[in-house]
């Protein structure tokens, strides 16, 4: 396996942003893993599978779908799904779907695969616990669930997409909930990675310190 820098913690704390700023920093790859999720749960909304849907019926149903990450684009059964992944129905079964031990399994290879022939920098909800516990490199990132909730609420309006800052940080709390509660790797801090609150924080000075960690 090459070099992995991998980073952990809840939505909204600033994962992607600081993955993709390092990636570039160090030349390695950035995978984001969230958007893995997210293209598992649209291909299971597509093919009807429900919330309360057996494994059984999970996996038969991941058995004929491929997900890619390539050069920051997203790619299901070879369809480009950057964009439509984005949106609040797809983030809410993302999270759901999760905590299923066969889309877990699905996903587990691909991404561990992803770092057998590049150097990455990769964030998700368990990087530094299980995908990669033996990162070169751990981080927990986290934000307070207003700021989370601020910065969610502005992403979505730049899309051009109407969100209510109330109802965001309802939807925070309950995947915080989901993340943290789950049987299967749920969110947790691993024991040797360094945390970091990025609340209030510039995101310069969120990389600067990261940086400093990682080159020490």
């Amino acid at each position: 396996m090459k070099k992995v820098v991998a980073i952990d913690g809840p939505s909204g704390a600033g994962k992607s942003t600081l993955a993709r700023l390092i990636a570039r920093d160090m030349g390695f790859e950035y995978l984001d893993t969230g958007a893995l999720y997210r293209a598992v749960a649209l291909q299971l909304m597509r093919l009807r599978v429900g919330e309360d849907a057996s494994d059984e019926a999970i996996a038969t149903a991941l058995a004929r779908t491929s997900v890619e990450f390539r050069d920051g684009r997203v790619l299901l059964n070879g369809e480009e799904v950057t964009d439509e992944i984005r949106a609040g129905e797809v983030s809410h079964y993302a999270s759901v779907f999760s905590a299923r031990r066969p889309v877990r399994k699905y996903l587990l290879d691909i991404q561990r695969d992803a770092a057998m022939n590049a150097d990455l920098v990769a964030e998700g909800r368990d990087m530094t616990t299980v995908v990669f516990p033996d990162a070169y490199r751990k981080f927990y990132l986290d934000a307070s669930i207003d700021e989370r909730a601020r910065r969610r609420t502005l992403e979505l309006n730049s899309r051009g997409i109407a969100a209510d800052e109330r109802l965001v940080r309802i939807e925070i709390a309950e995947r915080d909930d989901r993340d943290a509660g789950r049987d299967i790797a749920p969110l947790r801090k691993a024991d040797d990675a360094h945390c970091i609150d990025s609340s209030g924080i510039p995101v310069e000075e969120v990389l600067r310190r990261m940086m400093g960690v990682i080159r020490s």
